[in-house]
């Protein structure tokens, strides 16, 4: 099955964990043995080479570099000027693998369309480039709005105002309040440029404040639902319903403390807690459930999201373990159909849809 993963922190694991991503995922892991600065260290689970094994032809790629108050127990960068050199640094990374002919730019629909014609073309995925699409998660690093526009120049289509905590621009997971009049100006531009909002880490009045305000394309790059976790990193079915009605896409998240509640971050593992890649599957199917059809599901796994195999599915080794899923949907009833929807049309559509 073609993949199309909606959300990976590839540039964060290049340049902040210093892995070279066209190594092999078993080298990346002896290279970090005895390494403790991380707490995935010689856990990871993503590398192009796993990429290409599971046929993830297509991801979205982030940007992401967040700005702190002083005092601040979340990490990040202390001026929004920092965060955009970091932001920078990371979208260099990017271009120096489009050089090596590792990765593949996707902006418009001409470029995916061409995109998925070299992967459909029926030859060895072994060297093609792996297209990604450009997204931002936490606005924080776009000091003012002409940034945004500067951005939208070198490819950047999607942006998620927040990530945790409170943000310049939205208040993300684990905080409340709305947005202010720089955030909505944020929406406003975003809304001129054709940028999606990705819904993601918004906080519960940010969420409806955005969808309010926002009128381009929405989608929830990376989000399981509240009706197995009680957080509020997670959807309501209310939330869930309105992003719906909206045309979103809302891609299932792989992190253990998401799928399984009661999570205790370095004391849990996924086999003490039974988390397996159907609690991800629960969660796809409690989307299509409230739907009433498959076509607002997708992948957006998130993996080596700053957790590793210490947190993820126990059945899952490296990110080319995404095609089990597909065993696991169809042998609860999901067709052929439905299952080409979750895994990469859904996002298609989506993009045929915003950029047509």
């Amino acid at each position: 099955m073609f993949i199309l993963d909606a959300h990976l922190d590839l540039s964060m694991n290049a340049m902040e964990w210093n892995r070279d991503l066209r190594q092999p995922v078993k080298e990346l892991r002896n290279r970090e043995l005895g390494m403790t600065d991380k707490p995935d260290r010689g856990n990871g689970t993503v590398s192009f080479p796993e990429l290409r094994k599971g046929n993830v032809g297509i991801v979205v790629a982030t940007q992401i570099a967040r700005y702190v108050k002083q005092g601040s127990l979340i990490p990040g960068w202390t001026s929004p000027e920092q965060a955009w050199a970091q932001t920078q640094g990371q979208l260099a990374w990017y271009k120096a693998m489009e050089e090596a002919g590792e990765l593949a730019q996707i902006r418009d629909e001409a470029t995916l369309k061409s995109h998925l014609d070299l992967w459909n073309n029926n030859t060895p995925n072994d060297n093609k480039p792996i297209g990604y699409i450009l997204s931002l998660e936490g606005a924080d690093s776009i000091v003012d709005l002409s940034y945004l526009e500067n951005a939208y120049g070198y490819g950047l289509r999607a942006v998620g105002p927040a990530h945790y905590g409170p943000g310049r621009y939205a208040n993300g997971t684990d905080s409340t309040g709305q947005m202010g009049a720089a955030g909505l100006a944020l929406l406003k531009e975003m809304e001129r440029l054709n940028i999606i909002l990705d819904a993601t880490h918004l906080c519960d009045d940010a969420f409806w404040q955005a969808l309010d305000h926002f009128n381009g394309p929405v989608w929830a790059s990376h989000n399981n639902c509240r009706a197995f976790v009680n957080h509020n990193r997670q959807y309501s079915d209310d939330q869930i319903k309105a992003l719906i009605a909206r045309g979103a896409v809302i891609g299932g998240a792989f992190d253990a403390w998401m799928l399984v509640p009661g999570w205790q971050r370095k004391l849990s593992t996924p086999q003490s807690m039974n988390c397996g890649l159907d609690k991800v599957a629960d969660n796809i199917d409690h989307i299509c459930q409230l739907a009433g059809n498959s076509r607002h599901a997708g992948i957006g796994s998130d993996l080596d999201g700053a957790f590793g195999t210490e947190q993820s599915p126990f059945d899952l080794d490296t990110i080319a373990d995404l095609q089990k899923l597909v065993t696991i949907l169809s042998g609860r009833g999901y067709s052929a159909a439905d299952l080409q929807n979750i895994f990469h049309q859904n996002w298609l559509n989506f993009f045929y849809r915003a950029w047509g």
